[in-house]
């Protein structure tokens, strides 16, 4: 199925690896040009060649800088102002206790979370609107709609990022215009973020890591995680001609274990 995306330009965050690099890769294939951004240069410029390999008529290009600063941002709009689409995906803070964190972890969490997404919004959303046609995919995360105590950075900051998308999406400036803002929730996906998690668990109950996942994976109606290539592929729907009528929507990527209404 041809997604009508070929020749457009995407920006994509956190893309070395995981669902970043799920999403590029799943873009890359339908023809888009990306510009890949993630802090480790050895890792990115890896993924690009990877993706070049894979999808040899794509421009790829790869900007090592930390996306959620000033700086970094500044570095990925040199390459290339102007973007079709834009994938933000900063990666989420560490879990823990919430009485151990101090303003400074808050302020971190929020700004890489909440604020960083919005500043990419923000720098390209008008663009896409004169254009008439945009795609803005927000990777959150499922703990938006079942929080997880250990998470509570990371449950705060995403649902702050929510609660903008829900209204900015809807503004008929930008609606109107061909362009969408959606927020994608991965629920359990075989990435480093799910077992730093799942270390975490083992470490504080001291079980093996191994019966950590065994019992995740139970509560999973699917039984299983998800893979970062199945991700890319809804994150590519939402970005396609034939997305444009998803706006302003919390899609969800669990495998059915958040139970929901109905």
């Amino acid at each position: 199925m041809d997604l009508g995306i070929k020749g457009k330009w995407a920006l994509v965050g956190g893309a070395s690896k995981g669902l970043g690099y799920g999403c590029a890769q799943a873009l890359a294939r339908e023809g888009v040009n990306v510009v890949i951004v993630a802090r480790g240069a050895e890792a990115l410029n890896a993924a690009a060649a990877s993706l070049k390999a894979e999808a040899p008529g794509v421009q790829v290009i790869a900007v090592p800088v930390d996306i959620t600063t000033v700086a970094g941002r500044e570095a990925i709009f040199a390459q290339r102002k102007d973007f079709d689409i834009v994938v933000t995906n900063a990666g989420g803070p560490p879990p823990g206790d919430f009485r151990d964190w101090d303003r400074d972890a808050w302020i971190k969490a929020v700004d890489a979370n909440m604020l960083t997404p919005i500043e990419l919004i923000k720098a390209t959303v008008d663009g896409m609107a004169a254009r008439g046609y945009g795609r803005i995919v927000n990777i959150t995360s499922s703990a938006v709609k079942a929080p997880i105590d250990i998470l509570g950075l990371s449950n705060g900051a995403r649902s702050g990022l929510t609660g903008f998308v829900a209204g900015v999406a809807r503004n008929a400036r930008i609606a109107a215009k061909g362009v969408t803002i959606n927020n994608l929730l991965p629920g359990a996906f075989d990435t480093d973020r799910l077992k730093h998690t799942m270390a975490g668990a083992a470490q504080k109950t001291g079980k093996p890591i191994e019966d950590i996942a065994n019992a995740r994976r139970m509560t999973i109606p699917a039984q299983r995680f998800g893979t970062p290539e199945e991700f890319g592929a809804i994150c590519a729907f939402l970005c396609s001609q034939y997305g444009g009528y998803i706006n302003g929507q919390n899609v969800l990527a669990d495998g059915g274990a958040y139970p929901g209404t109905y």
